[in-house]
């Protein structure tokens, strides 16, 4: 009876990841019977999955509106401030990337596309709530695994096939480091729960000063770095994006950044035996971390400037600004001025927000006949499609830091974390994240001059994306409410460094 309701317990933690589960289940068991053997199905039906993954959506942030705020540890779960962020703000990524990958996909493949992608919502978000060492792999595994079919569905062209392989085996080595990293802390901690380990950091009985301590440190973050596209491991990233659909790509510079982010904030003040809150990083990991989001600012935003292939510019600013989010990374949770902790998770938030809006744009834009693909189709969109070019505008004046967007705020607060902790370090990253956010609004300044200045011989044409629309609509409305109300958003990170 006693393990029943330890079961039962711990189920009523992750209702909204079962929620999820449950409903890629149900796909991938039904949707091999409404398709016949040549993988044709009835018109239309991609809405019906569609409808069904909003909806599973919509329960598990309804679920997770119904949760308490209260810390609870059960078993291999953790729910706190910070996992409540974190699966709230994956929740809706999910929904804006369910309406952007909408129209993206045939009726044959709709069903397990968008099971996959809820698959990859619950491994993000079992990542957060892992107490474990075993669960918070397998939450990362469960994010990556799904993501090989999911960017080899809507295309099977060589250059999708090619994305998909080089994802595919880099992410493995990826896994790979970080698995050893974390055998080596069990090897010297002698446990997989992450309370017994900072447990046992706090009492002495495991010197987080060790040579074989840093060296799992140095595993992990660089396994990890990969999920970020931190330079060096930021080299598949162009590529990737290049030969998947927009959906596809707004998926892997948002979602695999959260894993990430949520896996590093989980592991490493546990490692060092405090708590997010108070966390901030030793003198070895601090500096790892410094070279890291300098290296990635500089190398991100001097590569986006020579790009003239439209998603490999992207790619390049996604690397950039895994730049900026690892400088609030480095700062931890600062008493002394604005929390880097908090910083990180707000700009995470409003990242998301902008560079979804952006593919959702790019989606909404394109035709069969004149897919966006290199800058240059950019030019006359202005015209052709006011609505989407608007859109698109206002999500890259948040992406570049620019007022009146939240984008702004989430560079301002991060250049404040960095000054206010008063190192050397911490000077160093804020006067490099602003000369690097003078050098990102040149190439983002350059995608809308050409929407705005050059013309096109292109005809008009309506949108055949309507789900991608709204979804640009969503983003650009709430880029323009972060920046009226920032408060809203900063109050909901800033209770993860006020603690429990």
């Amino acid at each position: 009876m006693h393990l029943y309701d330890s079961i039962n317990q711990a189920a009523g933690l992750i209702v909204p990841e079962i929620i999820l589960i449950a409903t890629v289940c149900l796909m991938f068991l039904a949707a091999p019977f409404l398709v016949n053997e040549a993988g044709q199905a009835s018109s239309g039906l991609r809405h019906r999955w569609g409808i069904l993954s909003l909806l599973a959506l919509g329960c598990s942030l309804y679920a997770l509106s119904r949760s308490s705020l209260s810390t609870t540890t059960i078993g291999p779960f953790h729910v706190d401030q910070l996992a409540m962020y974190v699966r709230g703000m994956t929740l809706i990524g999910g929904i804006l990337l369910t309406l952007i990958l909408w129209d993206q996909i045939d009726d044959g493949r709709a069903a397990e596309a968008h099971a996959c992608l809820l698959a990859i919502i619950a491994g993000v978000n079992f990542v957060v709530v892992g107490n474990d060492l075993v669960s918070l792999f397998l939450g990362l595994e469960l994010v990556s695994i799904p993501t090989y079919v999911l960017l080899m569905l809507p295309r099977r062209d060589w250059l999708s096939r090619e994305a998909t392989i080089k994802y595919f085996l880099l992410s493995i080595f990826s896994s790979a480091f970080v698995l050893y990293g974390m055998s080596w802390v069990f090897g010297l901690a002698g446990t997989t729960n992450l309370n017994a380990i900072a447990a046992r950091v706090q009492s002495g009985g495991l010197a987080s000063d060790t040579q074989m301590f840093r060296v799992a440190m140095v595993l992990i973050i660089a396994g990890l770095s990969f999920r970020l596209t931190a330079v060096p491991f930021h080299f598949y990233a162009p590529d990737v994006f290049q030969g998947v659909t927009p959906s596809a790509a707004g998926m892997l510079s948002f979602i695999p950044k959260v894993a990430g982010f949520a896996a590093l904030l989980r592991l490493l003040p546990v490692c060092f035996g405090a708590s997010v809150v108070n966390w901030v990083p030793a003198e070895a990991v601090r500096m790892m971390l410094t070279g890291l989001a300098l290296l990635t600012m500089i190398v991100g935003n001097l590569l986006a400037l020579r790009q003239t292939n439209l998603l490999r510019l992207m790619a390049y600013s996604s690397v950039a600004h895994a730049g900026y989010m690892l400088v609030g990374l480095a700062m931890g949770g600062n008493a002394g001025g604005t929390s880097g902790t908090t910083a990180l998770l707000f700009y995470l938030a409003s990242y998301g927000l902008m560079t979804l809006g952006v593919f959702a744009a790019l989606a909404s834009a394109s035709s069969p006949e004149a897919p966006l693909r290199a800058v240059g189709d950019l030019a006359g969109l202005s015209r052709r499609s006011p609505a989407a070019a608007l859109m698109l505008a206002v999500c890259i004046f948040g992406l570049s830091g620019l007022p009146p967007t939240g984008g702004f705020f989430a560079k301002l607060h991060l250049f404040f974390a960095a000054w206010s902790d008063g190192s050397q370090d911490g000077r160093t990253l804020a006067i490099v994240l602003a000369i690097n956010a003078v050098i990102a609004a040149a190439y983002y300044l350059r995608l809308i001059s050409v929407m705005y200045l050059e013309t096109s011989t292109l005809l008009p044409s309506e949108s055949k994306q309507p789900a991608a629309t709204v979804a640009s609509m969503i983003c650009a409305v709430s880029a323009f409410v972060l920046f009226l109300k920032p408060q809203l958003l900063w109050s909901a990170a800033s209770l993860i460094a006020a603690g429990p």
